[in-house]
């Protein structure tokens, strides 16, 4: 278990410094964003990102691919804290950060089962209606290489253990049809 536990979290922390590697800190990515080049299009999109301070992947394939920019969009960070629960004055913060683009940080506490659209929904400061928006979910694949950082059989296991994982979607209760899963293959 042990050996389990450590080779997913290790490889976890790779996967986060890999997927990083190419995406530019968000306050530069609004400071360069050029209005003429890049479409907005109506909605809000929501991109889970598991750092706040830099681009997530999905937002930058979705644009690589797609070539535009929703109206609204949300960098959210879900935070679990380590206490029970979080009071619902404290579970959420907002920045926008500019250009309309928001930071969000959700927290819940380790005991609650994390809802993020009910409180989205609930969330006064920062309304978001859920019939426009789509959530935005990246799914690393896990690829083994001979790059320095963890041994091959624990990339193989880590690997496996990603293949086996409940998806983020899933996880934080988001209906199946306002997700757009982007995936990427990620070297270890």
């Amino acid at each position: 278990v042990f050996t389990m536990m450590s080779t997913w979290r290790r490889g976890r922390q790779l996967l986060i410094e890999r997927t990083s590697e190419d995406n530019p800190p968000l306050v530069r990515f609004i400071a360069e964003l050029d209005p003429s080049r890049m479409p907005r299009v109506r909605g809000t999109a929501i991109y889970l990102a598991t750092r706040h301070d830099s681009v997530p992947y999905a937002m930058m394939d979705n644009l690589r691919h797609n070539k535009v920019l929703h109206e609204r969009v949300v960098v959210l960070t879900v935070v679990t804290e380590r206490v029970p629960s979080v009071a619902d004055a404290e579970r959420v913060e907002t920045e926008e950060v500019g250009s309309g683009i928001w930071r969000i940080i959700v927290h819940f506490g380790f005991a609650e089962r994390p809802a993020l659209p009910r409180v989205l929904a609930g969330y006064a400061t920062f309304p978001i209606d859920l019939a426009e928006t789509s959530f935005f979910v990246g799914r690393e694949l896990p690829v083994p290489s001979l790059r320095p950082g963890i041994a091959i059989w624990r990339e193989k296991l880590y690997a496996f253990m990603t293949r086996n994982a409940v998806s983020a979607w899933e996880y934080f209760q988001i209906p199946p049809k306002k997700v757009v899963e982007l995936g990427t293959q990620v070297e270890l």
